[in-house]
């Protein structure tokens, strides 16, 4: 055999090799989205990173806030006469800029902390074995004014795995029964837009706050079991 014809022999076997290997790195396993559904919270939160900082009620959220930003703007003075006085978004535009500039470096920043958004039980995925979950913000009233965490990096699909209630969940939503949960969520904040000054579309004049977490884990829990 000519040492050209080798040369080609041995190209050939070892791209049948490469063929044969690229389907199973290709096909890497991609995590599920199913997460337990839990019925207490202390279960939900024995799920996530333990040195989190808990934001699920008003003072610890007030708090979170004052280390960051110090203390709450004054919204009257810059809602003014509302959304169609000329200088409402400029006013806005430099709090959310000065803001910004002041929180540079401080250490909350870098805190993981745990936030809730509402949850429902949608329908049973037969495939995945559990119930997708459909997703609502939670609105916190505060001292502050209105405060609703935003996600970022939260996967597209959400299934939670009831276990042994599954069949009794089922047959309640059947009935037309509305399953609430609460959907805990661990992260950290955005640097770059920690929090979001704005106003409620709600109620006139209201101020929000919007922290901004990208989002490292997911844990679901029973409503009733969180209160």
């Amino acid at each position: 055999m000519s040492s050209t014809l080798q040369v080609r022999t041995h190209l050939a076997m070892a791209l049948l090799v490469l063929a044969w290997l690229m389907p199973a790195t290709v096909s890497a396993e991609i995590p599920s989205p199913l997460r337990p559904l839990h019925t207490t919270l202390s279960a939900a939160l024995a799920t996530l990173p333990s040195e989190s900082h808990l934001l699920l009620d008003r003072e610890p959220i007030e708090q979170f806030l004052a280390a960051l930003d110090g203390s709450p703007p004054d919204w009257p003075q810059i809602y003014g006469q509302g959304h169609h006085d000329p200088g409402h978004d400029e006013r806005l535009f430099t709090l959310n800029r000065e803001r910004d500039a002041q929180r540079e470096g401080k250490e909350p920043l870098q805190w993981l902390v745990t936030v809730v958004w509402l949850g429902e039980l949608s329908r049973f995925d037969e495939e995945e074995g559990g119930f997708r979950v459909a997703l609502g913000p939670k609105f916190n009233r505060t001292a502050w004014g209105e405060v609703r965490f935003k996600h970022e990096d939260l996967p597209a699909t959400l299934i939670a795995s009831a276990g042994g209630a599954t069949d009794d969940l089922k047959a309640r939503m059947q009935r037309g029964e509305r399953i609430d949960i609460d959907v805990v969520m661990c992260g950290r904040l955005i640097p770059e837009e920690s929090l979001v000054y704005d106003f409620s579309h709600d109620v006139e004049g209201l101020g929000l706050i919007m922290p901004v977490v990208r989002i490292e884990a997911v844990a679901f829990v029973l409503a009733d079991g969180s209160r």
